[in-house]
């Protein structure tokens, strides 16, 4: 691990970030330019003092996860994402399997995404990168262990998921989540991800189990859904999905129609979402 070059790296990668650039509010006048420590840190989802001492040449190996963190957070290109990787003595993911690291124009536009719910996910469902009304609305999904971040495990596997849907709604949710999988699933033979998936839930969910028999396929695409939240009540949003040029990253956006209850709803979830993350970063 070359720590010099990472620290190094590291520094003028944030110093070239402009906040508004990542959806932060310049706030009062820097003495620096760029991001500050504190605001990479919290971007990457990591502890300032670790952050602060990787810059310092200092720091432990950072993990593949936090890599990946890092280079979004930094909003690095698909190259300094590898070289970032090369600095610490990892071999950077390979680029012919869906990629974490998620492009820096998609991230610029879900930052600008102030007053909707929007997320960047995989095809087989995988979060990774959400705004910050997407966590308003559903809660902070990259700030759970990697394997708890899938929006299908977590579908099947975790009832407390479910609660964001009204009852009325599981069942469609649950067979829009199956019949895109398996169509995830047959284009892509080669990858074991999403058959691994297939067949970690097959043998923990009966309800997934029962609908992956009855072979439905239909991939990931616009539709109006219905969401319950606990603050502001029950929302009634379009979904749309917008997809990378390989379509293996998705940007789900969540709107609501003006003139209607769910609007101003959303607009209150604004109010109040963004009021609650602030105090977090406080």
């Amino acid at each position: 691990m070359n720590r010099t070059e990472l620290a190094d790296f590291l520094r003028r990668g944030r110093a070239r970030l402009d906040p508004s650039a990542v959806g932060l509010s310049p706030g009062a006048r820097r003495r620096t330019p760029g991001l500050r420590r504190e605001e990479v840190a919290s971007l990457a989802g990591m502890s300032v003092d670790y952050y602060t001492r990787l810059e310092q040449c200092r720091g432990p190996r950072p993990s593949r996860q936090m890599l990946t963190a890092l280079a979004r957070a930094l909003r690095l290109t698909d190259d300094e994402r590898d070289h970032l990787f090369h600095l610490t003595g990892e071999e950077p993911p390979r680029r012919e399997t869906v990629s974490p690291h998620v492009r820096p124009g998609l991230l610029l536009v879900l930052d600008r995404l102030h007053d909707a719910p929007a997320m960047v996910v995989t095809d087989c469902g995988e979060v990774l990168a959400q705004n910050a009304m997407s966590r308003a609305m559903s809660g902070d999904v990259l700030s759970r262990p990697p394997r708890e971040r899938n929006l299908v495990r977590g579908f099947f596997l975790d009832p407390a998921v479910r609660e964001i849907v009204p009852p009325e709604d599981v069942a469609d949710h649950a067979r829009r989540h199956v019949a895109n999988l398996r169509a995830v699933a047959a284009a892509r033979p080669d990858d074991p991800r999403p058959a691994a998936l297939v067949a970690e839930l097959r043998a923990a969910s009966e309800e997934f189990a029962r609908l992956w028999d009855e072979h439905e396929v239909a991939v990931r695409r616009s539709s109006t859904k219905r969401f319950r939240h606990p603050v502001v009540g029950l929302l009634e949003l379009d979904c749309e999905v917008l997809l990378s040029d390989d379509r293996r990253h998705h940007l789900i956006l969540h709107t609501a129609r003006p003139g209607t209850d769910s609007h101003e709803r959303l607009e209150l979830l604004r109010v109040v979402g963004l009021q609650d993350f602030s105090r977090t970063r406080s």
